[in-house]
């Protein structure tokens, strides 16, 4: 696991939009895995800028997203579908036809799951990941207590993450209980991870991560010593309680 300390938010998404626009240059038609979240925003920032001063094109990229919401149309502010319109894809030249999200509102939720397992094996599987990390440990929407052994599912949202969500929402009330998430197998499937972390809401986790090399499913975010390429960018709050030797 290679740890890259930046300094702030504005910093992580610089350094982090740098992999990604290695990664197309390198390879046009590259598979890349997005999350949502206040996390990725300043990294999408700068890629909505390289596209539009450097002209770095997404006309043959695939892009397969982590999670969404049970129950929420596409069209709604709070759904991951908007999310990423809003926050990258309206501002850059990828195709719809080229866009994968799951479907919050499928009528089969769990034929929703094995159809986007299918797609992801279809597209060759994802050259990188994009995660974020939530207090609780958790990557994706993948939960405390899931199996490292899972694909793509539904899961019961756990109150604390309803919670850290809800400032998205008018009320607590109206954060979905459920969403379909990558499981974590199929995150560490994936041939590269960009784990990005920022603010001091997130150093416990990152302490526990970093400092701690015990896996267990009780902190999701643990597998990711199981895999072979994981680059973590994180800021200095973020940072803040990790063994100083950890960030050489």
């Amino acid at each position: 696991m290679h740890i890259i300390p930046v300094k702030d938010f504005n910093d992580l998404g610089r350094k982090a939009s740098q992999f990604i626009i290695q990664l197309v240059r390198e390879k046009p038609d590259a598979v890349l895995g997005l999350a949502t979240g206040s996390t990725p925003k300043s990294t999408y920032k700068e890629l909505i800028q390289d596209h539009r001063l450097n002209g770095t094109s997404y006309q043959h990229v695939r892009t397969v997203n982590l999670d969404e919401y049970v129950g929420l149309a596409k069209d709604n502010p709070n759904s991951y579908h908007y999310f990423m319109r809003d926050q990258f894809f309206n501002h850059i030249d990828i195709p719809d036809r080229n866009i994968y999200i799951p479907n919050g509102l499928a009528s089969d939720l769990d034929e929703e799951c094995r159809r986007y397992d299918r797609l992801i094996t279809e597209l060759g599987g994802v050259d990188l990941q994009i995660l974020g990390i939530g207090r609780n440990g958790h990557i994706g929407f993948n939960e405390p207590g899931t199996s490292f052994e899972v694909m793509t599912h539904v899961v019961d949202l756990t109150l604390d993450t309803r919670k850290a969500n809800a400032r998205f929402f008018n009320t607590l009330e109206e954060v979905p209980k459920q969403a379909i998430t990558m499981g974590i197998k199929n995150i560490l499937q994936s041939r590269s991870i960009l784990l990005l972390a920022s603010g001091p809401s997130k150093a416990d986790a990152m302490a526990r991560l970093l400092n701690e090399s015990k896996i267990t499913n009780a902190f999701p975010a643990s597998s990711l010593h199981q895999h072979r390429n994981v680059t973590v960018i994180a800021d200095e709050d973020a940072l803040s309680m990790v063994y100083l030797e950890r960030r050489a």
